[in-house]
């Protein structure tokens, strides 16, 4: 049995595939497979660069593992990704106060970035994201089980913001809303990543999308690969 279920607990452990997470390739090229290999998800390196959010928003960050919360999966996405079994389990979008519970270990010169979960909604056409920088997750090569708590609390949280042009993409809804319905998404990401343009440089660097418009300096960022084994979301009762 690979997804655990009762009244308020999901809990994948990817005995028999992906479960519906997935990895992603690029703002042109989508989401892509995670290697599933004895009941593990992992995702290694090169990861792209999440430019989405650079200045004026928070910061560069790369996409490790990706869990849709609501929607139908198009054919594609189930090639990619299988059978979402959190929407299949009928888990609501309310995380207000769920702990999140991941089992984790791997190798990685993190180069000052952080593990964090990133929740994703989206309202009258606008996505919001806030990343919880307050309660991070420490990858080490030995197995460990981390929770974080949904908190509404900001302090334990950084809104992403929105890069120069895709304003009508992203925008800021209160955390409380987002947290309250996160109809997208959620994610791990290792933020934030230090950028250096490689070779000279013209123009306004936030305006231009790294080793899209301009190569970078790779050893800068974070290499190695994380394992996910299991995740565990306990929803209090609201």
């Amino acid at each position: 049995m690979q997804a655990t279920i009762d009244m308020t607990t999901y809990i994948e452990t990817f005995d028999d595939g992906p479960g519906g997470w997935y990895g992603w390739q690029n703002n042109f090229g989508g989401d892509r497979p995670l290697e599933i290999r004895d009941g593990y998800a992992i995702s290694h390196s090169p990861w792209w660069i999440d430019y989405n959010h650079a200045p004026p928003g928070a910061e560069y960050m790369h996409l490790l593992f990706i869990l849709d919360t609501q929607g139908a999966p198009s054919e594609r996405h189930r090639s990619v990704a299988g059978q979402n079994r959190f929407i299949q389990g009928g888990f609501g979008t309310n995380f207000t106060d769920a702990q999140l519970t991941f089992r984790v270990k791997g190798e990685l010169l993190d180069k000052g970035t952080q593990l964090s979960l990133l929740c994703q909604g989206t309202f009258d056409g606008v996505c919001a994201d806030w990343l919880m920088t307050g309660q991070t997750i420490s990858v080490t090569e030995q197995w460990s089980e981390q929770t974080v708590q949904a908190t509404t609390d900001e302090s334990q949280w950084t809104f992403l913001g929105s890069r120069h042009d895709r304003t009508n993409s992203y925008g800021r809804v209160p955390l409380q809303t987002v947290i309250s319905n996160v109809n997208t998404d959620i994610l791990l990401v290792l933020f934030p990543l230090q950028i250096m343009p490689m070779g000279p440089f013209d123009g306004e660097m936030h305006h231009l999308r790294p080793e899209q418009d301009y190569p970078v300096w790779r050893n800068q960022l974070p290499e190695g690969y994380v394992i996910l084994d299991e995740v565990r979301i306990e929803f209090p009762e609201h």
